[in-house]
C-alpha cells in the first residue's frame, strides 16, 4: 500500500508513487517503492546511505528513469505518455515543460559562479518562461527578501557563505513557481552553524503550504514539521507514520538501530 500523509495536508495527492523500481546495473536500489504526499504535505525522507532516498528523489524530478512503475505529480505521469495502454517517452522539451513545476534543491548549490545571488534567481525565469527582464529582477528580489538575503542580491556565490548559498538555490528554484519542492539533503554540505538558516528558510515554505519532499538526516525538522516520515532501507519503505509518533516508539528493530546512529 501507498504510505499516506495525515495531518494539516489536503487528502488530494500532489504526488503519487506506485511500484516504482530502479536498477543501476545489477543493483536494485529502488524495490517497488509506492507514497502518496498530499497537496500542502511535507514528506520526510530518512535512512542510511546508499538506502534510495535520493534516487527516490530523482525519480520524481526524472533527473533518473525509472525502470517499472508510475510517478505522476498533480496529475499529470512523470516523463512519459500513455497511448493505447503503453508508455512513450516524452519528448525532451516537454519533460522539461514538466521539471518547471518541480523545483529541487540539491545538498550542494549549483550557483552559477559568474553571477551575482540576483542574477541566479533571475537566470531561469528569464532564459526558460521567457519573463521580461525587469519582471524577473523584482520577483528574485521578493524571493531574496524572503529568504533573508536581499542585501547581498549583487554578491556573487564565492562571497556568500555555504547556508547564504544555500538559500539563495531556494529562492532560485522558488522563482519558477513549482507546485513541488524536493530538497535532497540540503543541509548536509553546511557547517552545523548554518543549517538553521536554511531550515528556517524551509520552514516558511511548510507553513505557507508547499508541498515538499525532504531527504534529511535532521530529525528535529521532521518532528516539527513533516505530515510523514517515510524510513527507506535496502530500497524498501521499512516504517513510516507521524513522524512524532514513529520517533517516540519506532516499531522497526532496524529503523531503531539506525535512529541510535543519528539522535
Amino acid at each position: 500500500m501507498a504510505a499516506a500523509v495525515t495531518g494539516s495536508a489536503s487528502t488530494r495527492p500532489m504526488v503519487r508513487i506506485r511500484s516504482v523500481r530502479k536498477c543501476f546495473g545489477p543493483v536494485e536500489v529502488l524495490k517497488g517503492i509506492s507514497l502518496d504526499v498530499p497537496v500542502g504535505g511535507v514528506v520526510c525522507v530518512v535512512g542510511p546511505s546508499g538506502s534510495g532516498k535520493s534516487t527516490l528523489l530523482r525519480c520524481v524530478n526524472r533527473l533518473e528513469t525509472i525502470d517499472s512503475g508510475r510517478i505522476w505529480v498533480d496529475g499529470d505521469l512523470i516523463g512519459y505518455t500513455e497511448r493505447d495502454e503503453r508508455l512513450h517517452h516524452l519528448r525532451p522539451a516537454q519533460l522539461c515543460a514538466q521539471r518547471q513545476d518541480i523545483g529541487m534543491v540539491f545538498q550542494r548549490f549549483h550557483l552559477f559562479p559568474h553571477r551575482t545571488a540576483l542574477e541566479n534567481v533571475m537566470e531561469g525565469p528569464v532564459v526558460v518562461k521567457g519573463v521580461p527582464r525587469e519582471a524577473a529582477r523584482r520577483r528574485a528580489m521578493e524571493l531574496l527578501e524572503r529568504v533573508g538575503l536581499a542585501e547581498r542580491a549583487t554578491h556573487y556565490p564565492a562571497q556568500l557563505s555555504g547556508g547564504q548559498q544555500q538559500r539563495v538555490a531556494i529562492a532560485r528554484s522558488l522563482a519558477m513557481d513549482p507546485k513541488l519542492m524536493l530538497f535532497d539533503e540540503p543541509t548536509s554540505a553546511l557547517d552545523p552553524e548554518l543549517v538553521q538558516e536554511v531550515l528556517a528558510v524551509m520552514r516558511d515554505l511548510a507553513a505557507s503550504g508547499m508541498t515538499m519532499m525532504v531527504v534529511t538526516h535532521e530529525m528535529g525538522f521532521a518532528r516539527e514539521v513533516g505530515d510523514n516520515l517515510v524510513f527507506i532501507d535496502g530500497g524498501v519503505i521499512v516504517e513510516q507514520g507521524d513522524p512524532r509518533q514513529v520517533l517516540a516508539n519506532p516499531a522497526n528493530d532496524r529503523f531503531r538501530a539506525f535512529l541510535g546512529q543519528v539522535l
